[in-house]
């Protein structure tokens, strides 16, 4: 009986791995099929004829060039240096110390000394992780194949650019033998923070030379390349702590260094000491954030602030982040010549005002950063680019700091109306001398000092604030078109949740940053017509042969007449409302206050005909700040740095939107009407 069962079971075993391999054959035959029919021959066959020239046509000084780039202001002066300085601290094998071999091969390339080139094994435990949980977990590439992606390839992720890479690795390992692929590597691969190779990583973050380092700090160091945003010793320390233990764990278990060295090492306090050197913190990070967009765009990325789905959302930033780290890399070893709109003077006198205003608050976080914050950005009007950008109050640290002028978003307040309320009301048969009703609204809001006034001109409901005019407005103009005029100015925040009528008030989900203000606000003065904002004028190569430059397109948000008309009204606004005594002295002005709930933000937006400003305050956590409005801090420092920036100027004042009805009469009843009732979002 049990004899017949074995044979029933050996039986059955024959017949499933004759159907297996008979499955496996006509998926083979099919593969083929489709490799060959479908094109792919030929695109394969190509990508290894690239792969031979590219590894032909190297030499080991392939592997250490590197050119600086360098960022100018407007008058050409030098902002900063931007150095790969793979030329300056490259290190010959012998020079290199075992335990950096053996802590980056330990955890990056287990096989390294027995692959040549690629590892299989590798490739299958990746394919079955990912099987298995449905998103890479596992990395496949072997230490010469991320070589040949830093020196010949993009980091973009897909099928052709890894088996291009597959092919350069196999070429590598014909032509260099393991030590000098290892050299390359680890005179190639990123640190982090313009840190290219070990010897630039090792003064960078402990300046000290590479052969000066102990056990700890070199494990450490090897962690970061994996992943140099995520092991960011500056922003992310204790997940690089964390993959320094298991590097440690990885060289004790190969048996490259004993258990005491490994207890020793683990246990070890990781200190920074980053040598100090002359930076511009809130220009610098402005900048490069521009180049690299400006570069991500000329190679056919299409930014985006609206998605379908979470997983289309996901899907978009994984990509984007990708190709922004790309092209963050290029900037330390590309040679540009990155020229800028910043006005050094004027940066000066932005970050003087900021730091003088705020003065008295004393109080740091636990970083040691002051807990009150400000940021401001000015635009200049007549071109439309960006002169002075500061991102906080002025601390000595190492490296760059958060720049609140364009990676925070805080609501906005009052100092949103003008945008999305009183603008499209201008643009649908509203003036400034029509009469609107200041009164309590049942389940809405209330107005700042709590009381209504009843009759008041539209002028007046802006000029003093009213939130219950604001809300009235937003209700007959709805949501939706209020906020298409903020999409359409590439504000990235806006989500389907802002369709309420608390929009109105500035009761927004995410918030604003202040570049979009100003650039909002700079759109009113300009008739209407927004430009995206940037510092950038235009980059060349090392040689000066030109690789892009900007155009500063105008694109129709709001009518002229209607810009006209707030501005009009924002004169008002700093003369007899919210922002009184707020105007500047020798200079025609407009602007606007804006104060959140419990005092947490505020804001102060105004321009005159030469430049547009914006200044937020708060605390990067929000919280109540006493005394804090529009009208006090952000006001004050807004007051400062534009009276001091428009000295020597000639007064200039605003165009009349009176007489503009009477030309825009003449020429609708030509042209027909202009463009910009709502504002194309697409």
């Amino acid at each position: 009986m049990k004899q017949k069962k074995k044979k029933k079971k050996k039986y059955r075993l024959f017949w499933f791995f004759a159907k297996l391999q008979f499955l496996l054959m006509i998926l083979v035959v099919a593969g083929v099929g489709y490799y060959y029919y479908g094109g792919y021959a030929t695109q394969v066959q190509k990508m290894k004829s690239e792969a031979v020239n590219y590894v032909r046509g190297s030499t080991p000084a392939t592997f250490c060039a590197a050119q600086t780039s360098v960022v100018y202001d407007k008058n050409r002066n030098t902002i900063s240096t931007l150095k790969g300085e793979k030329d300056v601290y490259y290190l010959d094998y012998d020079q290199i110390p075992p335990d950096v071999c053996a802590a980056i091969v330990s955890i990056e390339d287990k096989k390294f000394y027995q692959h040549s080139g690629i590892d299989l094994k590798a490739i299958l435990r990746a394919a079955k992780a990912m099987i298995e949980n449905g998103k890479v977990t596992q990395g496949a590439s072997t230490i010469t194949q991320q070589l040949a992606r830093n020196i010949f390839l993009t980091q973009e992720k897909t099928w052709q650019r890894k088996v291009e890479e597959m092919f350069i690795a196999t070429e590598l390992e014909k032509k260099y033998n393991k030590t000098q692929i290892l050299e390359f590597y680890l005179n190639n691969i990123y640190f982090g923070n313009g840190y290219y190779g070990i010897q630039a990583a090792s003064i960078g973050y402990f300046n000290r030379k590479a052969e000066d380092l102990d056990l700890s700090q070199t494990a450490f160091l090897c962690a970061i390349p994996n992943n140099p945003s995520m092991y960011d010793p500056l922003k992310n320390m204790d997940d690089t702590l964390e993959r320094r233990d298991r590097i440690l764990k990885n060289m004790y278990e190969d048996g490259k260094i004993s258990e005491s060295a490994y207890r020793m090492a683990k246990a070890e306090e990781i200190t920074l000491d980053r040598p100090e050197h002359a930076k511009n913190n809130y220009v610098e990070t402005y900048t490069y954030y521009c180049a690299i967009r400006l570069l991500m765009e000329q190679e056919g990325f299409v930014f985006r602030t609206e998605f379908e789905t979470e997983e289309d959302k996901e899907a978009y930033f994984e990509r984007y982040n990708d190709m922004y780290a790309q092209f963050q890399k290029k900037l330390y070893t590309a040679g540009y010549r990155i020229y800028t709109s910043i006005d050094l003077d004027m940066q000066r006198l932005l970050q003087q005002a900021i730091d003088e205003q705020l003065s008295d608050f004393t109080d740091v976080n636990e970083e040691g950063v002051f807990k009150l914050q400000g940021a401001g950005v000015c635009i200049e009007n007549e071109t439309g680019y960006v002169r002075a950008v500061v991102g906080g109050r002025s601390q000595d640290f190492a490296g760059y700091t958060l720049n609140r002028a364009y990676q925070s978003y805080r609501q906005p307040g009052s100092a949103i109306k003008p945008l999305i309320v009183f603008a499209p009301a201008a643009e649908r048969n509203y003036t400034p001398d029509s009469m609107v009703n200041d009164q309590y609204i049942e389940d809405g809001p209330s107005n700042a000092n709590g009381s209504y006034s009843g009759e008041m001109t539209l002028r007046e409901a802006l000029s003093k604030s009213k939130n219950t005019v604001a809300w009235q407005l937003f209700e007959e103009l709805t949501p939706k078109v209020g906020l298409s005029y903020l999409k359409a100015m590439n504000f990235s925040k806006i989500s389907k949740d802002d369709e309420r009528l608390t929009s109105a008030l500035g009761g927004l989900t995410n918030g604003v940053s202040p570049v979009e203000m100003t650039s909002a606000y700079a759109a009113l003065e300009n008739d209407g017509d927004y430009r995206a904002p940037t510092c950038i004028v235009r980059i060349t190569d090392a040689e000066d042969r030109e690789i892009l430059a900007t155009v500063q397109e105008e694109k129709k948000v709001y009518k002229t007449t209607a810009a006209r008309m707030v501005t009009d009204m924002l004169v008002t606004a700093v003369t007899e409302g919210t922002g009184a005594g707020l105007a500047l002295s020798n200079m025609p002005s407009a602007g606007k206050t804006g104060t959140t709930n419990d005092n947490k933000d505020g804001w102060f937006a105004g321009y005159t005909r030469y430049y547009t400003t914006s200044i937020w305050v708060g605390y990067d956590m929000p919280a109540e700040i006493p005394g804090l409005s529009g009208s006090t801090y952000p006001g004050q420092i807004w007051h400062a740095f534009m009276e001091n920036c428009h000295q020597g100027l000639t007064p200039a004042e605003f165009l009349p939107y009176v007489e503009m009805d009477r030309y825009q009469k003449i020429r609708e009843d030509a042209l027909g009407p202009e463009e910009g009732n709502p504002p194309d979002t697409d």
